[in-house]
């Protein structure tokens, strides 16, 4: 590893509900699409809550990528810097992925060593509730767009971020949760509920 600080690129969220999935596949692309030193550790945070503080500690830059509710149109990409980003997570909260960032940077604060410099990769999301679902194509069609954010951020600091020819397999994501292993491995709607245990929702409808 280089002398420079050590950056990182994380993503969070949960691929089992849409487009909430947004930020761990933004990871995934750019695992795929850049080449990066030693210097740059990509990460898939996915829901890990607390568990992310130490990774808050030990990098400085910080790109995070996220799926959050700023009101938006959906589909709307938004850039979001340093302290500003716990406030954007935190008033809207869609699900407990995001209770658990604004924590995990009030806890690394409290531990005098979070990243002093971050930037969020947010995109408005169009549909959450699809249980088993995947990205909605407004959202994948930013992903481009997001990855070239953070691409420039990190190259503005000094570190080297290299398009590949080719995309390449990510390691950054537990085998067969991948995008194309995700999407084709999908159970029918008939197989599989997406809203719920369908004799619960029966029952709550007969009372």
């Amino acid at each position: 590893m280089s002398g420079r600080s050590q950056a990182l690129v994380l993503g969070v969220g949960n691929l089992l509900w849409a487009d909430e999935g947004f930020g761990v596949r933004c990871v995934e692309a750019f695992d795929q699409h850049f080449a990066v030193g030693d210097d740059i550790t990509v990460a898939d945070g996915g829901t890990q809550g607390l568990y992310l503080v130490d990774l808050l500690r030990d990098h400085n830059p910080v790109v995070i990528f996220d799926a959050v509710d700023f009101g938006d149109a959906p589909g709307t990409l938004r850039l979001v810097r340093d302290d500003d980003i716990p406030a954007f997570v935190g008033a809207h909260k869609m699900s407990l992925h995001q209770a658990g960032l604004q924590d995990v940077i009030a806890c690394a604060k409290l531990l005098g060593g979070c990243a002093s410099d971050m930037l969020l990769i947010g995109v408005q999301p169009v549909e959450l509730e699809d249980y088993g679902g995947s990205l909605r194509d407004e959202i994948k069609a930013c992903i481009p767009a997001a990855l070239d954010r953070a691409a420039e951020y990190l190259a503005e600091r000094g570190y080297t971020v290299t398009p590949r020819s080719a995309p390449a397999a990510s390691d950054v994501i537990t085998p067969g949760l991948d995008l194309a292993s995700y999407e084709t491995g999908r159970p029918s709607d008939h197989a599989a509920c997406r809203h719920g245990d369908e004799r619960v929702l029966l029952r709550s409808a007969k009372a």
